[in-house]
Order: structure tokens, then C-alpha cells, then sequence
């Protein structure tokens, strides 16, 4: 029984659309948290590593979809709550643990709440941390990235050519 719910999970973990996005990633929790510990995957998918990173947060703490998807999991897999969603282009992100908002097929928007942190997860070094991942291509062969190199870092903010205090052009020779 217990092993058809896994190859259930990982069927559902495996659905993804196969179309492109460039959109970026937006955090998962607001204010923009600390990271606890980074992403570490091993060379070869079958050996021990950290495949996402943990970000502190408080129990409790509203966690909101990094992009807009589909929900593919929400519930506990291997023991630990979970959330899945699947985003245009084949990219998939993960939360844990997390008390889901959302049910399996909901279309979620970026920013929607997905849930709430829970405590509790191994090797955090905070009161609570999300485990968030990120991953290409179906569960089954899923190539693991750093959430963080998929990240909105910065707003570009360009001054005026006009603003006050900016000394004038001298003219160029002619």
C-alpha cells in the first residue's frame, strides 16, 4: 500500500507542461529571508546532497508560490509536508514543510499563498526554515538547480538624464 502511494506521488511530482517561460523566480517568504544553508547537490542524482536551501522563517510564516503553476502535490511524501508545482516550461518548485492552502490541479498565481511553514525541518539552524527546491525534467530524472540563480534579485532603476544635481554635457568638438 505504502509503496503505491510513493509511485502515485512521484507520477503526480513527474507532471509538468512542456512549453517555455523565461519569467524569474520570486521568494517564497516575504520579507526577503536569509538563507540557512545552500544548495549542495551531488554530482550524480543517486548520492546523498542538499538539493534546494533552506531559508529561515517562523512557524507559521505564509509562504507564497515563486511563480505562477500548477499544484502537482500538496500533502506528505516520504514523511515530511509538502507542496509541489509544476511552472510553464517544464521547471517544477518544492516547499517544505509546509501546511498546504492548495489542493492538487489549482492553478496558483506568483505570490499566492501555497501555505504555511511548519517547524520541525532536519538540519535547520533557525526557530523554522523552508526547504525550497527547484527542478527540470520529470521526478524520475529531475535535474536539481539552486532556486536562488532563478531569483529576481534586483529592480534596475535608471536616474533621469535631467536630474537635479547632474552636471551638464559639455558639447561635444565638432
Amino acid at each position: 500500500m505504502k509503496s503505491t502511494a510513493v509511485l502515485l506521488c512521484l507520477g503526480l511530482l513527474a507532471a509538468a507542461p512542456a512549453y517555455a517561460d523565461g519569467d524569474r523566480l520570486g521568494w517564497p517568504l516575504r520579507p526577503r529571508p536569509a538563507v540557512t544553508r545552500a544548495f549542495d547537490a551531488p554530482a550524480q542524482n543517486w548520492n546523498r546532497g542538499h538539493r534546494g536551501v533552506d531559508l529561515a522563517a517562523a512557524a507559521g510564516q505564509t509562504v507564497h508560490a515563486a511563480a505562477a503553476g500548477t499544484v502537482v502535490f500538496a500533502g506528505e511524501l516520504a514523511g515530511r509536508p509538502l507542496v509541489s508545482i509544476a511552472h510553464p516550461g517544464g521547471l517544477r518548485t518544492t516547499y517544505e514543510p509546509v501546511d498546504a492552502a492548495v489542493r492538487v490541479g489549482q492553478l496558483v498565481d506568483a505570490g499566492s499563498v501555497v501555505g504555511v511553514v511548519l517547524a520541525g525541518h532536519p538540519g535547520c539552524g533557525a526557530a523554522a526554515c523552508l526547504h525550497w527546491g527547484a527542478m527540470w525534467g520529470p521526478a524520475s530524472r529531475a535535474d536539481y538547480v539552486d532556486p536562488l540563480g532563478l531569483v529576481v534579485t534586483a529592480e534596475l532603476r535608471l536616474k533621469p538624464v535631467d536630474a537635479p544635481g547632474r552636471a551638464p554635457r559639455a558639447a561635444a568638438p565638432r
